[in-house]
């Protein structure tokens, strides 16, 4: 099989030239292309964790944008890109951003998808209804904040001693939903200020509730019934 060889077939080069001139043009012209694809893309990801980042002080923002259609004629932009998304959409999952150039009329759509996630506290292994939480079925984890529907946990500490009131799987964001600190018909402690002196006395809880809830609990002595604050898995306060 014969070999072209531009040194060799003298009447040639100008031919082999001018295809090496445009080969070298071609793949200089997908380089620019492609670098400008790149310039927007990057423009677009920078613009939207400005708009972002001040949406939660512990809430990671992740933003991936889709690549734009290389066949796309991107024009050099000397005066540099502007950026613009809905306010309104910058809630969402996907974003869509307009890209547009000052000198002149062009303009083009890229779309992003935005996650966001928050560290929080995570079951470790299957959990069944009843037990009671310590720091071996627990561990931290960064969780999509859309699948945290009520309030989560940040701190293992703060959750050791609470009971599941359900089967939860591996993995779980631990809600308040999901559990109890202190569960009706528990025997918890009372605590009251009275005149400066902390009263105590023991109690039977009448309804489930985390800390923070306020729920119903009856002295266990005189078995009147009084609205109390969950302090803790074993105590809850009685404002007088």
């Amino acid at each position: 099989m014969k070999k072209v060889n531009c040194q060799i077939l003298s009447r040639n080069i100008v031919g082999c030239a001018a295809m090496l001139l445009l080969t070298a043009f071609t793949a200089e012209a997908a380089t620019t292309s492609k670098s400008q694809h790149q310039k927007v893309q990057d423009g677009a990801k920078a613009y939207l964790l400005s708009r972002l980042e001040s949406d939660s002080a512990d809430t990671k923002v992740n933003v991936d944008i889709v690549d734009i259609d290389e066949r796309i004629s991107i024009p050099s932009c000397p005066e540099g890109f502007s950026y613009d998304a809905d306010q309104a959409s910058l809630s969402q999952s996907y974003i869509s951003v307009r890209v547009s150039c000052r000198n002149n009329d062009w303009y083009l759509f890229t779309s992003a998808h935005v996650n966001r996630t928050r560290q929080v506290i995570v079951t470790s292994g299957m959990i069944s209804p009843g037990t009671i939480l310590t720091s071996e079925n627990l561990q931290a984890a960064d969780i999509d904040v859309n699948r945290l529907r009520h309030t989560a946990y940040t701190d293992i500490d703060g959750l050791v001693g609470a009971r599941m009131k359900r089967r939860v799987r591996d993995g779980q964001p631990v809600q308040s939903n999901m559990l109890c600190f202190v569960c009706k018909g528990d025997r918890i402690t009372i605590s009251a200020n009275v005149s400066g002196m902390q009263v105590k006395t023991a109690g039977i809880a009448k309804q489930d509730g985390v800390v923070g809830d306020t729920i119903q609990v009856v002295n266990a002595s005189s078995q009147k019934a009084v609205i109390a604050e969950v302090a803790s898995a074993q105590e809850v306060v009685v404002s007088l």
